[in-house]
């Protein structure tokens, strides 16, 4: 049964009649499940393209151009619907890589049918098809966003550009979420690492966004703060293309904006099942990215067992919470990662506690530096160097970390032990805090 068949909906639905009876949350629930699933059929069938055959004039870039090892992949939309297109040869590679979102081009090509695997693949970016591009002609700007978005990933390119390669490519990486230039072995490396999530954009990047304006905000009233912090949010969602990670964490951080300006609690658990719950009846379609579950699962994990975990290693001292949050965070992508990747870094323990912290500055800095060396190349150098030493030391650990991790059965190993020593560590701890009267025993 595919996510948007009714029938997923009646089990649901029976499910939550059983568990919660006639209760006000069951028929909430209930009622969910139901559009989630009307939603889900028609998101589906949106996925089938209308129209086929040649089209002659504008299409619309929607997102920024994807290099690979021989081509180009770009996203564009032709008369509402969204077509992939594989540019191959150096010239078509050319121009096409010039494009950037939001921008609207003149082509002339060939639509046609994805076949079903395919399709399934794309189906969470809307695609429904594939338009092999015969010509391009003139191209104009986007609108008053796009074009403002543009123009600052524009100044963090050339910021990068100062740092030379790799760094300048994972510098843009950390800042705004652009891998297109990363080599494939520096993917690969951060991939064994368990570091991939830092080169993707993310929730710790509107973190930092919001902590750096956060003097500014705090002296604003709170309705007006809470109106300049949306804009914030919206503002950077739309910088960072709309990715599913970056969407979900600024759906989350308006939630506790909102929540926060009314008075409510800002539980981060509950924000997140909310922020999912809005997420998937809006576009059911997301729940196909993979960079959506990495996301939604370490979130879950920073904000559940990561932070229980801390207070009972508090021993630990200054240790115990970022310790217990990379734990945490390990656990909520584990079925993620082993389901797709087929792997689970063991170092990615250590890894994360030393490049995390690193990483976190570059972002922090890394946005207003770039755009003042993006703006003024004069001081391009100078700007970005604290940056330069940023990247080297989160390239180091990747490296390091890809070096040191051993093969699968060492894994399996590796997180076995890790595993029966943190419920040990657990237990003692727990029982220690129990038998002082940190915390209740059990009755």
């Amino acid at each position: 049964m595919r996510s948007g068949d009714p029938r997923v909906a009646a089990v649901a639905a029976v499910a939550v009649a059983i568990r919660w009876r006639s209760s006000a949350t069951c028929a909430l629930v209930v009622v969910l499940c139901v559009v989630g699933a009307l939603r889900s059929q028609a998101e589906w069938r949106g996925v089938q393209p209308d129209s086929l055959g040649a089209h002659t004039g504008w299409v619309r870039v929607v997102d920024d151009p994807q290099p690979f090892r021989s081509s180009t992949r770009v996203v564009v939309e032709v008369e509402g619907e969204r077509f992939e297109s594989w540019a191959r040869g150096r010239g078509s590679r050319a121009v096409v890589g010039r494009w950037r979102a939001g921008e609207r081009v003149v082509v002339s090509g060939e639509r046609t049918r994805l076949d079903e695997r395919r399709a399934s693949r794309v189906a969470w970016q809307h695609v429904v098809g594939e338009m092999r591009i015969d010509w391009v002609g003139d191209s104009a700007p986007g609108g008053a966003v796009a074009r403002a978005s543009n123009r600052v990933r524009s100044a963090i390119e050339r910021a990068g550009d100062a740092l030379g390669d790799p760094e300048g490519a994972l510098f843009r990486g950390l800042v705004v979420g652009d891998d297109r230039d990363q080599p494939p072995e520096m993917v690969e490396r951060f991939r064994a690492s368990g570091l991939s999530h830092l080169t993707a954009v993310s929730g710790q990047n509107v973190s930092f966004l919001l902590a750096a304006t956060g003097p500014v905000l705090r002296r604003l009233r709170p309705w007006a703060r809470w109106v300049v912090t949306i804009g914030l949010i919206a503002w950077f969602v739309a910088l960072t293309r709309f990715e599913p990670s970056i969407v979900r964490a600024g759906v989350m951080a308006s939630l506790s904006a909102t929540a926060f300006v009314l008075g409510r609690e800002r539980d981060p658990v509950r924000t997140l099942a909310v922020a999912v719950v809005v997420l998937v009846l809006v576009d059911p379609l997301i729940v196909w990215s993979v960079g959506f579950w990495l996301s939604v699962g370490a979130t879950l994990g920073v904000s559940g067992p990561g932070p229980w975990i801390a207070r009972r290693w508090s021993r630990l001292g200054a240790l115990a919470l970022p310790l217990g949050v990379t734990l945490g965070a390990q656990i909520g992508v584990a079925i993620p990662s082993v389901l797709v990747f087929g792997r689970l870094p063991l170092v990615s323990i250590p890894a994360n506690l030393l490049a995390v912290p690193v990483a976190g500055a570059v972002m922090l800095y890394g946005m207003p530096a770039g755009l003042v060396a993006g703006w003024i190349p004069a001081v391009a150098p100078a700007v970005v160097f604290p940056a330069r030493l940023g990247t080297r030391w989160v390239d180091a650990v990747a490296l390091i970390g890809a070096r040191l991790e051993p093969g699968p059965t060492g894994q399996v190993v590796g997180w076995v032990l890790i595993t029966v020593v943190s419920v040990v560590a657990l237990a003692i701890c727990c029982d220690t805090r129990g038998s002082n009267g940190d915390l209740p025993r059990d009755r």
